[in-house]
């Protein structure tokens, strides 16, 4: 029997992701990319560095720009407690380093890189040490949000955790709009104050978890985004999709939701052009800044995410070679 026409469609792109997930995973790539002149300046368009040192210049570059920054510490998914306590030391020297710049006292992190898949004492262990400590700096630290199988506990760990740093920087979790739960997990946040960052989800699920249709996937964005805008507790909307922007924009508006009370994200090195327009339109726009020596999987993992940014990527590279805009 015939293949439907969309699934047709739908087979190089799967080949293609499958492929990208794939090179994520040979880590030896990773250092010849680095040596080749083309692909370390798509990597640093993406990774600002692989030390806070390196990264640094970027996040300044932001400021005087008039955006603000979130630093993230690149890697997940760790096989080790002692890997998972190295990755929260790293956490703590990066709120340190950070503390003594005039960047924004905001990190992003993944349980998977604390641990939560390994131990979870010692995830709980390395989360709190972390929170602590952005106590100390009055930091705010974003708890990413993985995989479906990870939301249950990562929500407990958040609620436990939350007092840690309340009202001394504060912390936050994500909401991914392509999951179906998503609805239920949001109305429950606002109404504890959570502070909300709304994505559409970059991970792979199973068709009763999530919404595989993109134009599902969209109209599920809009309405969270909605709930966020009128009682949310200064929400963060992530999208560099033109279309979602213009209609929180034009919520906004229509409710009299000021300026001040959400903002934009967005991932470095993606849509400059937009994140530019709009904070000459007076919008705060954060920038997530990683960085860490765990940029290659990183950089693939984004790629296989939407193969199209293959594309987008080498179209960027070449043409602010050419000194065009590359947005």
């Amino acid at each position: 029997m015939a293949r439907p026409l969309g699934v047709v469609r739908e087979l190089p792109e799967r080949a293609l992701r499958a492929g990208l997930l794939a090179l994520s995973r040979r880590r030896s790539l990773g250092r010849v990319a680095t040596r080749i002149p083309l692909t370390r300046a798509m990597v640093a368009r993406f990774v600002s560095g692989v030390t806070f040192d390196e990264a640094r210049p970027a996040l300044e570059r932001l400021r005087a720009a008039g955006m603000r920054t979130t630093v993230d510490v690149l890697g997940e998914s760790v096989a080790s407690v002692a890997a998972a306590r190295a990755a929260a030391d790293q956490y703590v020297a990066t709120l340190d380093a950070v503390a003594a710049t005039s960047a924004d006292r905001n990190v992003s992190l993944k349980l998977s890189q604390m641990g939560l898949d390994v131990d979870a004492d010692v995830c709980r262990e390395n989360v709190a040490r972390i929170l602590d400590r952005a106590g100390e700096l009055d930091a705010f630290v974003r708890i990413d949000m993985e995989g479906s199988a990870t939301i249950e506990r990562t929500l407990a760990l958040w609620r436990e955790l939350r007092p840690r740093n309340a009202g001394r920087g504060e912390s936050g979790v994500v909401i991914q709009a392509a999951l179906r739960r998503s609805a239920d997990d949001l109305e429950a946040l606002i109404a504890e104050g959570a502070r909300v960052r709304l994505c559409k989800g970059a991970y792979r699920e199973p068709a009763e978890i999530a919404f595989k249709a993109r134009a599902e996937v969209d109209d599920s964005y809009e309405r969270l985004m909605g709930r966020l805008l009128v009682d949310g507790n200064y929400p963060a909307l992530a999208t560099h999709d033109d279309a979602l922007i213009r209609k929180a924009i034009a919520f906004a508006r229509a409710h009299g939701i000021g300026q001040e009370r959400f903002e934009f994200q967005m991932l470095y090195g993606v849509r400059r052009d937009l994140q530019a327009r709009l904070v000459k339109a007076g919008y705060t726009v954060r920038v997530y800044v990683p960085f860490g020596d765990q940029w290659y999987p990183y950089f693939m993992r984004r790629l296989a995410e939407r193969p199209a940014n293959v594309a987008f990527v080498l179209r960027s590279v070449l043409g602010e070679r050419r000194g065009q805009n590359p947005d």
